[in-house]
């Protein structure tokens, strides 16, 4: 009989490797600026600004991260750092922000928030913003940028993504055409938006009926005049409203994923911390 042989134990699998962390960097508040009844613009600056390494995407954002006293950190120490002294309830938070504007000539960069009173953390801090105040966030990230090929363009988004929304329209390709469907509360909310001009700019209004509970965004692309050609698709906003607008996409329009960016940004309901633990299970799932 041929000797036993022991096969080999199978190598023991890699740890995981430890999460990177962005590096934080600390801007300085130059100004803020009214630019719609429920939107406030941040522009900040300062020495921090040379640090600053933007990215290519159309959609760029960065986290900016929030002390427990509902102010951005003052980047005198590094995540980790505050972490190793602090209970975990006091731990930083972070807010997922798109950057609006980055002037290299300027050293300023603009990021526009949502601003309803007292709801929420960022907005309250941006509506009393001061000069001089820190501004410390981490990034920028993003994904998307427009298909020089796409025949035509649909963007579709709620005001949460109205400055992501914003900086997609200034880079699609002068000779685009399409439509962008944005819902906001009233007229107040409408913003001047750079777009091609063969691209209409439709702005919806809901009223009375809370953001995130209507459904005229999607009713509204589903009923949008269809173009002949291949179409590339943003649309981004409330996670129950883009979940509506995945089966308008893909069921009713026959769509490939590749032609679709489509995201959740928040969650009728949540708090951002549940909104994103949820990301991990069935019910925050979109694609």
């Amino acid at each position: 009989m041929p000797e036993s042989v022991t096969p080999p134990r199978p190598p023991e699998p890699a740890a995981p490797a430890p999460r990177r962390q962005r590096p934080l960097l600390t801007l300085q508040v130059l100004r803020r600026e009214q630019i719609s009844e429920h939107m406030v613009r941040v522009v900040a600056g300062g020495p921090g600004f040379d640090r600053f390494q933007p990215n290519s995407c159309a959609d760029a954002y960065c986290k900016i991260w929030f002390g427990p006293d509902g102010r951005p950190l003052d980047g005198s120490e590094d995540l980790e750092a505050i972490r190793s002294r602090s209970e975990r309830e006091h731990w930083p938070v972070s807010r997922t922000y798109t950057i609006r504007d980055v002037d290299q000539q300027a050293r300023e960069i603009s990021i526009d928030f949502v601003v309803h009173g007292d709801e929420g953390l960022a907005g309250p801090w941006a509506a009393a913003a001061q000069p001089g105040e820190p501004l410390t966030f981490s990034g920028p990230g993003g994904a998307f940028n427009p298909d020089p090929d796409a025949d035509w363009y649909l963007l579709a988004a709620d005001e949460s993504a109205l400055p992501a929304a914003a900086t997609v329209l200034r880079a699609l390709p002068q000779d685009a055409v399409g439509q962008a469907f944005v819902e906001v509360g009233g007229p107040g909310d409408r913003q001047q938006v750079s777009k091609p001009d063969g691209v209409e700019l439709i702005w919806l209004y809901r009223g009375d009926t809370p953001a995130g509970r209507s459904r005229m965004l999607a009713d509204a692309v589903a009923s949008a005049d269809w173009r002949d050609g291949a179409v590339q698709v943003f649309a981004h906003g409330e996670r129950e409203v883009m979940k509506s607008l995945r089966d308008v996409l893909f069921s009713h329009r026959g769509l490939d994923r590749r032609q679709v960016s489509l995201s959740g940004y928040w969650a009728a309901g949540r708090t951002e911390e549940v909104f994103q633990a949820e990301k991990r299970t069935p019910v925050g799932k979109i694609l």
